[in-house]
């Protein structure tokens, strides 16, 4: 039997949602065109604004949202979707937990919180409560998540998936059993926009696959598998058949790199003619001096010829503080709305 003081002071500290920012219902261009004649970062945001204004200016320009870090679960989920809703993304490449632990995860109902107050973490623990940073997350409904997946995989051919076909049928399952329209796996499923995580297994997701590998193991029978070589080279595919690309990429790590490294593994294959990214956006808060992936400036992409020198922008700030503009002032100024779309993801099919 659960100790009732427990099931209050989980109550406690779980008792203010998360709301996420609606970049529809504020205009910053006037902030935004403020903060070009500043210096400083308020500059380099100004920049990166334009810069991705481009991106959605060009026809021939296919975007792709790259994220890591948490920022989805701080409050930027929905400013995700109204990018994907309104054409103004054409691929995804992420973390795991980006995509299951935090977007699937308010997909099938859950929330994340606001920390009022942050106990000792061994507290949080015997709570059953998981934190980031000042946001808390409810460990029994993450397990659902867990559930969930393991749900999916059983219900697929015992044979190798992509992580962009296998989060295809997390859309599917949202468009059915769902609890939130503004999910990003599912709108990516109704829209036809690939998602790619290349350390997909590095969240809830994994724990779902190794039991459903583990029981079918048991039993005697097959079971699907993910294939990350395959996950690189569909997001190669696209990048050969897009041509000019822009990278919008919030935090970097593994997907950061995996989306560079198209230029190289096309050029591997084959096609020497395969552009660089043409246009590029980083928003980061990683230090530069230790040499780490997240930290590499788009300048040194340049020298491993991933990245076009001339059309980039570094933001050195914390993303869910200038998303934010940056998403407003690309909405209202509204090229988005003469775009084609791409549906990248209906080219697998």
């Amino acid at each position: 039997m659960t100790d009732p003081l427990n099931t209050n002071r989980k109550a406690e500290l779980l008792s203010r949602q998360v709301e996420h920012i609606d970049i529809t219902s504020f205009d910053a261009r006037p902030i935004v065109d403020a903060m070009k004649k500043m210096s400083f970062t308020s500059r380099d945001l100004g920049r990166a604004t334009d810069i991705y204004n481009q991106m959605l200016a060009d026809p021939d320009c296919s975007i792709f949202l790259v994220i890591a870090g948490s920022t989805s679960a701080g409050g930027c989920m929905d400013l995700y979707a109204e990018l994907l809703r309104n054409n103004m993304i054409d691929g995804i490449v992420a973390t795991g937990a980006t995509i299951v632990d935090m977007d699937f995860f308010e997909g099938l109902g859950h929330k994340h919180y606001q920390a009022l107050e942050v106990p000792d973490d061994d507290t949080l623990r015997s709570l059953l409560i998981d934190r980031i940073y000042d946001t808390y997350i409810d460990e029994e409904q993450l397990q659902h998540v867990d559930h969930t997946i393991f749900e999916i995989a059983e219900t697929l051919e015992p044979r190798a998936y992509s992580s962009r076909e296998f989060i295809r049928e997390m859309g599917k399952y949202l468009v059915e059993h769902g609890k939130k329209d503004n999910s990003l796996v599912k709108l990516a499923f109704e829209h036809d926009v690939p998602i790619f995580c290349p350390a997909f297994v590095d969240s809830s997701a994994g724990f779902g696959l190794v039991k459903h590998q583990v029981d079918a193991v048991k039993a005697g029978k097959p079971y699907m598998v993910l294939d990350a070589i395959a996950d690189f080279r569909e997001l190669t595919e696209i990048k050969i058949k897009a041509g000019t690309t822009g990278l919008l990429m919030i935090g970097g790590g593994v997907p950061k790199n995996f989306i560079q490294d198209t230029v190289v593994c096309a050029e591997i294959l084959g096609h020497d003619d395969v552009q660089v990214h043409k246009y590029a956006v980083q928003i980061t808060v990683a230090d530069v001096r230790d040499g780490a992936c997240s930290s590499s400036t788009l300048q040194e992409a340049a020298s491993w010829g991933k990245v076009n020198t001339g059309i980039e922008q570094m933001v050195f700030a914390e993303a869910g503080s200038v998303m934010p503009l940056l998403a407003s002032d690309a909405y209202h100024r509204g090229l988005w709305k003469d775009r084609v779309k791409r549906r990248w993801g209906a080219s697998f099919d």
